[in-house]
């Protein structure tokens, strides 16, 4: 992918997004900053906001604060990529998991269910900030014996603890899962595809804009 001398800047720590975004490019840097994700959630559900689009919403915010803090520091030239991905079950969001019992609740709540997963995503640059949000479906084979003993063998590889709705697709939850339907990357964090799409869009008219046409 052409930059045009753009610095492509991928506002998260996930190695997960670190991989899938280096299927589009190698060449980008990471820089994150903290916000405070709670609070935008409480705002959002106190304004009727779908479950379907808090992700996006905290897409953007993040986007936002590490091109603010990029510009405040004097760079320039800059376009960043924030993401957050959302696992909902019917109108609830299931987050990481506070404990292995947690993820074992969370995990036999989800089992014999169809579940979506919802990507928000956020492209910050001197012209705005681009959003979309990617849903995928997964659903998980119903609970019985088998399905029990899989999930408590995965909960105890510590797997889940840093994952929304207590699983990664990518390891040994694929066992959890009878079928998906979207775009599997989605899942794993990052909507690589449509997103490649987004940002060869957002690069053009930022490298058009600083050749002054």
């Amino acid at each position: 992918m052409n930059l045009n001398g753009i610095s492509l800047i991928l506002g998260s720590n996930s190695p997960r997004r670190r991989e899938l975004l280096s299927l589009i490019t190698q060449d980008f840097e990471v820089v994150t900053c903290d916000i405070d994700e709670r609070a935008i959630e409480e705002e959002l559900e106190a304004n009727g906001v779908s479950v379907l689009f808090v992700s996006e919403y905290l897409a953007k915010a993040k986007a936002l604060a590490v091109y603010d803090k990029l510009r405040q520091e004097g760079r320039s030239d800059i376009v960043v990529i924030g993401a957050d991905t959302s696992v909902i079950n019917g109108s609830k969001i299931y987050g990481k998991p506070e404990d292995e019992a947690d993820a074992v609740r969370m995990l036999r709540d989800l089992s014999g269910l169809t579940h979506v997963v919802a990507t928000g995503v956020a492209i910050a640059y001197e012209g705005g900030v681009k959003t979309f949000t990617e849903e995928s479906l997964v659903e998980f084979f119903k609970l019985d014996s088998y399905q029990q003993k899989k999930i408590e063998e995965y909960v105890a590889t510590g797997d889940p603890m840093d994952k929304a709705g207590a699983y990664g697709i990518q390891g040994e939850a694929s066992l959890l899962i009878k079928r998906i339907d979207g775009d599997y990357f989605n899942i794993v964090g990052l909507p690589v595809a449509r997103l490649a799409r987004e940002l060869s869009f957002v690069l053009d008219l930022s490298g058009n804009k600083g050749k002054g046409s």
